[in-house]
């Protein structure tokens, strides 16, 4: 792979100097780069620095990530090499999921937000992935009460205008669905 270093400065005016295999798992730079767009420093203007570096740092993780399965092996040699690599490839996604649990845990909700629009911004799928699933998760026994608290969300309903919507998906609203 190839060793050039890419500039990336945030929307604050922060720089990072990032190796080109990593700026390529964002994908918008994927793009310029095949683009021969990427000789110069690339402004984000849609990422601050500190998220910036977060993305970043998710990406030299992933690095390495592949999209597809390797082909098997058809000797005895390459089956042997092919099940050691296999576990070493094992491994390295247990301490990347391992990874990916710590650093969701370390970020706030509205970091969690930040990063989600800067992923879907700079095209990084599994980042995008990864923290909007954090998000549901999080959201996944919440009221809508505490749901539009989350996500500061006013209700613009009449109390006549919600019931009506509660007793028309009265199926939605029940703790304990009867068979």
């Amino acid at each position: 792979m190839s060793s050039n270093k890419i500039v990336l400065t945030s929307s604050d005016g922060e720089s990072f100097q990032v190796e080109e295999p990593v700026a390529r798992k964002l994908q918008i730079i994927a793009n310029m780069i095949e683009d021969d767009c990427a000789d110069k420093a690339i402004p984000l203007s849609n990422v601050t620095g500190n998220i910036l570096a977060m993305v970043i740092e998710y990406c030299k993780i992933h690095v390495d990530d592949k999209d597809s399965d390797s082909t098997e092996a058809t000797n005895d040699s390459e089956a042997t090499e092919a099940t050691n690599d296999k576990e070493a490839t094992e491994a390295k996604e247990e301490l990347v999921r391992t990874w990916d649990k710590e650093f969701m845990k370390s970020l706030d909700l509205e970091t969690i937000f930040s990063v989600i629009l800067a992923a879907n911004y700079l095209n990084v799928k599994s980042l995008l992935d990864l923290t909007t699933q954090n998000v549901a998760d999080y959201i996944k026994d919440k009221t809508p009460e505490e749901v539009r608290k989350i996500f500061n969300i006013e209700n613009d309903f009449t109390q006549e205008e919600e019931e009506e919507v509660r007793k028309e998906n009265a199926w939605a609203f029940q703790d304990d669905p009867k068979p």
